[in-house]
């Protein structure tokens, strides 16, 4: 019993510890909303996380206007927690809406990356990654603001 108690404390533990600079990521793959794969590698530079509906919305107004591939072209993913949206509900119409993004969004449908990632629940998590490795951690609750960092990031 005290065994079993230990492991879920060590557990516990090290899910909850935040992430700290120049720690390495742990893999990951998951689908976007056309079901296509992806899997975190030392070339993404840039991950952006939305643990809920309004996060994704500040995500989507940042990158309203901006031209199909501008993501990609900073070496920057998107990834969407929708664990807590009901499966009719994101099967029938989110994820049907999503396709018509100019943007392609990575879908955690059991919350197994986002939650990985400590933060503001409302907010966006941006982290910057060299190699596989957090360079910087911040967090954006206002569009304008995430827009104007994803700028300044080149090409």
């Amino acid at each position: 019993m005290r065994i079993c108690l230990g492991l879920i404390l060590s557990l516990l533990a090290s899910v909850s510890q935040a992430l700290e600079v120049g720690e390495r990521l742990a893999p990951w793959t998951l689908l976007d909303q056309y079901e296509q794969p992806y899997s975190l590698d030392d070339g993404l530079q840039l991950l952006l996380v939305a643990r809920d509906m309004d996060g994704s919305k500040l995500v989507k107004a940042a990158l309203e206007g901006q031209p199909k591939g501008y993501l990609e072209a900073r070496h920057a993913v998107f990834v969407a927690d929708i664990s807590r949206m009901p499966a009719l509900v994101s099967s029938l119409f989110a994820v049907p809406a999503m396709r018509d993004y100019n943007y392609r969004v990575l879908l955690d449908r059991e919350s197994r990356v986002a939650s990985r990632y400590p933060g503001d629940e409302s907010r966006v998590l941006w982290l910057r990654l060299e190699q596989g490795r957090l360079l910087e951690q911040r967090e954006f609750g206002d569009a304008a603001a995430l827009r104007a960092a994803l700028e300044s990031l080149a090409p």
